[in-house]
């Protein structure tokens, strides 16, 4: 048996929090925004995002310590937020590790055409998304 990996533990607490499991909103931040419900799990994703451009754009200008770290903890916020999205879905990180390792080898510019080949095929079959 393997041991878990930080993300697989970060995982089982996030899980841990959901209301389902017993999460209290009043003492758990996860578990506020889980129960808060997905509009506000992905504006914090948006919020996260936009954090990591500002501190990668800072550190393109400036490649010191502080921007560095600046971008490593930002990083890791929008990551963070990432899994409680994934947690709200009932998804896994497993299963975003299973889908790069399914593209590992890929050249990007293939993957992106397969995606759009494959989409163009389900629109076809079940028609256009709405």
């Amino acid at each position: 048996m393997s041991t878990p990996s930080n993300l697989d533990r970060l995982q089982a607490v996030i899980e841990s929090r959901k209301p389902k499991h017993g999460g209290d909103p009043e003492k758990s931040y996860v578990a506020r925004l889980l129960h808060k419900g997905p509009d506000a799990i992905l504006k914090k994703i948006g919020e996260e995002a936009t954090e990591v451009v500002i501190a990668a754009k800072d550190l393109a200008v400036e490649k010191n310590e502080a921007n560095t770290q600046a971008l490593i903890g930002e990083m890791a916020d929008l990551w963070f937020h990432s899994m409680v999205a994934l947690a709200h879905f009932d998804l896994s990180t497993e299963q975003v590790l299973a889908e790069l390792a399914r593209r590992e080898g890929l050249s990007g510019l293939e993957e992106k055409a397969l995606r759009k080949a494959l989409s163009r095929e389900q629109e076809q079959t079940m028609g256009p998304k709405t």
